[in-house]
C-alpha cells in the first residue's frame, strides 16, 4: 500500500468509534476518563452519546498522567476494568506510569489510545508516532485496530486478557492493561444523525437514562453485535464482587500436625482469609495495612519491631499477597531454616514462574496441612510481646512534643471508616507500626505494584468515585506534589468525596530512616544527602489548595487532628500537618529501645 492510494475504509470513523464503544460497554467497562484531542474525537463523540443513554460514565482530565491514574482508581475501587482514552503522539506515552503499576499490580486498566492511519506513519506527520506496542511488556495485549475496521471483536479479546481469561476457559494468567490501538481518518466529527447530547453525569445538561436521547441506530445496533460477540466467549462480563474472596477457611482433608511455630504473613492484597487462616489454626498473623487482613484475634500491630526477638523461633512460614513494606519481614522470608509456602490460588501479576524459592501451594486444605496448628502457648506469646509493645509505643508517642508522622497515621485509622488510600514511603510504614488490630477501614488500597510516589491523588480520586464511597488519601508532601496535577478536575465534572491529609515535612523523609541517614554516612555526605535525597522545598500548600478550589485546613495539634478527622467527608478537601523530618531517625530509634526494654520475649 503506498501513501498516495490508501484503501477505502470499510467503515468511517464515527460508526467504528460508536462500535468500539458499544464493546466496551458490554464487556463491563462502565467508566472511561477522556482527555482531550482531535484524533480521538470519535471516540469522545461516541462516549458522549454513550453517557447520554446511560451506559457510561465520563471522567474528563487534561492531564492523561493524572488520566490514566484515575482510571487506575476506578477500576481498583469499583473492582472491574475502567478505561482511559487519548489522543496520538506523547499522549499515549504519559500513560506509561499508571500501564506500569497496573501490570504488576494486576489491575485491568484498559487503554485506548487513537492513531494516524496506516499512509500517514512514517511521513512526518504531525503528533505520529510508533504507537503499536508500545507499552512492551506491561499489558496482557496490544493490538493495533486499522482504520476503517471494526474493533468489536478486537475490545472483546482484549478485555479477556485484562480480566485474564481466555475464552471459554478459566483463568490462566493474571488480569492487567491491555493497549487497544484504533486508526481514524478524517472526517473526526460525526457527520449528520443525531446530534451528540455534551455535557458530563455532573451537570444539569447531562442525560442519565436511556430514555433522555432519541435511540441511535448505529450505536444501538453496535451495542447488540458487542453484547452477542461476548456472549459467545462464554466468559461473563466481570461482576461487581470480582477479586473478593470469600472470608472462610476450606478444612483440611487430614489431621493436623502436631503444633508449630509458623506465622502467617499478610502482604499486599491478600485478603481477608488471610485473618481467617490464622485465626483458625492460631497463628500470629503479620498484615501489611494494605492487605486488608490487618483484623481479628491472630493479628499482631508491631510485628515488624518483634521479629528481632521472636523471630528466631519462627520455623514456617506462610505468606498471602505480595510483602513490600518491612525490611525484617524481607529477613524472615529470605531465612534458608525457615521452611516457606506461598499462597497461589489463581496467576498473580507480581512474580515470574520459577523465580521464587518457596513452595507454592494452590489449595486451602494443603496450605492447612503444611502450616499446622500453632505450638501451645505460641500465639499468645506474640499476642503478650504485641500488646507491651504497642503499649510502650503509645506511651512514647504521648509524651512527644511536637505531632508526628505515627500520630497522623494512628489518627487516620481510626478515624476512616469509608475508604483509605496509603501514598509510598513513609506514610503506609507508619501505618503498618501503629494501626490498630481491632478497628479496620472499609477498604484500604495502595499503588504497591511497583510502589511509586506517582499519581497517589489521581488513583484516590478513581477509588472514591467508582462506587461514591467517601475516601481518605494519606500521603508525604513529595507524593501530594508529585501529582498535584491531579487536583484538577474541571467545571462539572463528576466530583469525589474526597479527604487529603498531606504529611509534610519538607521533603523525602524515608531517606533519612535507611543506610542514608545513618551517621557513618551523613559524617562525609551531610550536605549531598540533604540535597539528593532530602529534596527540601518551601511548597505552600494552602496556595495549592486555594488554586485548585478545595477547602484547605492545618492542624498542629492532636486535638486539632482528631477534629479534622471526626468530620463528615463530603467533596473534596485538603488537611495539611507539619512535621519535623530531621527528629524521625531518633523517633524511631527511641521506639525500637522502648519496646525491646518493656517486652517479655
Amino acid at each position: 500500500m503506498t501513501a498516495a492510494e490508501p484503501s477505502l475504509p470499510s467503515l468511517d470513523s464515527a460508526t467504528a468509534a460508536a462500535r468500539a464503544v458499544a464493546a466496551l460497554v458490554a464487556a463491563g467497562v462502565t467508566d472511561v476518563v477522556v482527555a482531550p484531542g482531535s484524533r480521538s474525537a470519535p471516540l469522545a463523540y461516541a462516549l458522549a452519546d454513550a453517557e447520554a443513554a446511560g451506559r457510561v460514565t465520563l471522567h474528563v482530565r487534561t492531564d492523561e498522567r493524572s488520566g490514566a491514574f484515575t482510571a487506575l482508581g476506578l477500576a481498583l475501587g469499583g473492582q472491574r476494568p475502567a478505561a482511559i482514552v487519548t489522543t496520538s503522539g506523547t499522549a499515549v506515552g504519559e500513560l506509561l506510569p499508571a500501564v506500569m503499576e497496573a501490570n504488576h499490580a494486576a489491575v485491568p486498566l484498559v487503554v485506548v489510545s487513537a492513531d494516524r492511519p496506516e499512509e500517514l506513519r512514517g511521513t512526518g506527520a504531525n503528533q505520529t508516532t510508533v504507537q503499536p506496542d508500545l507499552f512492551g511488556v506491561h499489558v496482557r495485549t496490544s493490538l493495533d485496530v486499522a482504520a476503517g475496521e471494526d474493533p468489536g471483536a478486537a475490545i472483546a479479546d482484549a478485555l479477556h486478557a485484562a480480566l485474564g481469561r481466555p475464552v471459554g476457559g478459566r483463568a490462566t494468567r493474571p488480569a492487567g492493561p491491555v493497549h487497544l490501538n484504533l486508526a481514524s481518518r478524517d472526517p473526526l466529527v460525526p457527520q449528520g444523525g443525531s446530534p451528540v447530547v455534551t455535557g458530563s453525569a455532573g451537570t444539569a445538561g447531562a442525560a442519565g437514562t436511556p430514555g433522555d436521547r432519541a435511540p441511535d441506530p448505529v450505536l444501538d445496533g453496535a451495542a447488540e453485535r458487542a453484547e452477542a460477540t461476548w456472549a459467545r466467549s462464554s466468559v461473563s462480563p466481570p461482576a461487581d464482587d470480582a477479586g473478593h474472596r470469600s472470608a472462610r477457611s476450606d478444612r483440611a482433608g487430614g489431621s493436623l500436625a502436631p503444633g508449630r511455630t509458623t506465622v502467617v504473613v499478610a502482604g499486599h492484597g491478600a485478603g481477608d482469609i488471610a485473618a481467617v487462616f490464622a485465626a483458625h489454626l492460631d497463628l500470629p498473623l503479620l498484615a501489611e495495612p494494605s492487605s486488608n487482613a490487618r483484623f481479628g484475634s491472630s493479628a499482631i500491630a508491631p510485628y515488624r519491631l518483634l521479629l528481632e526477638h521472636l523471630g528466631p523461633a519462627v520455623t514456617r512460614v506462610v505468606t498471602f499477597g505480595r510483602p513490600t513494606l518491612s525490611r525484617p519481614v524481607t529477613a524472615l522470608l529470605a531465612r534458608s531454616d525457615v521452611e516457606h509456602a506461598l499462597y497461589v490460588p489463581e496467576p498473580v501479576a507480581w512474580f515470574e514462574e520459577g523465580r521464587r524459592i518457596e513452595r507454592i501451594i494452590g489449595t486451602l486444605p494443603e496450605l492447612i496441612d503444611f502450616a499446622g496448628r500453632g505450638a501451645d502457648g505460641w500465639l499468645r506469646r506474640w499476642r503478650e510481646a504485641g500488646a507491651a509493645a504497642d503499649a510502650s509505643i503509645q506511651s512514647l508517642l504521648a509524651d512527644e512534643e511536637h505531632i508526628t508522622g505515627l500520630h497522623v497515621a494512628d489518627a487516620v485509622w481510626e478515624h476512616t471508616d469509608g475508604n483509605l488510600v496509603l501514598g509510598s514511603s513513609n506514610p503506609i510504614r507508619d501505618v503498618d507500626l501503629v494501626a490498630a488490630t481491632d478497628w479496620h477501614p472499609l477498604e484500604v488500597f495502595a499503588n504497591r505494584g511497583l510502589a511509586g510516589i506517582d499519581g497517589t491523588i489521581s488513583t484516590a480520586t478513581g477509588v472514591a468515585l467508582a462506587a461514591g464511597i467517601p475516601t481518605r488519601v494519606l500521603l508525604g508532601d513529595l507524593t501530594f506534589l508529585h501529582d498535584v496535577g491531579g487536583l484538577l478536575i474541571g467545571t462539572g465534572e463528576p466530583q469525589p468525596d474526597l479527604h487529603i491529609v498531606v504529611l509534610n515535612d519538607g521533603g523525602g523523609g524515608i531517606f533519612g530512616l535507611l543506610e542514608h541517614g545513618a551517621e557513618t554516612t551523613t559524617a562525609r555526605y551531610g550536605a549531598a544527602v540533604e540535597r539528593l535525597f532530602g529534596t527540601p522545598h518551601t511548597v505552600d500548600v494552602a496556595a495549592l489548595a486555594a488554586a485548585y478550589g478545595l477547602r484547605y485546613e492545618h492542624a498542629t495539634t492532636l486535638d486539632e487532628l482528631d477534629t479534622a478527622m471526626e468530620r463528615p467527608i463530603r467533596g473534596r478537601s485538603i488537611l495539611e500537618v507539619r512535621t519535623e523530618r530531621r527528629t524521625l531517625r531518633d523517633l524511631h530509634a527511641r521506639i525500637r529501645r522502648t519496646v525491646a526494654a518493656v517486652t517479655v520475649f
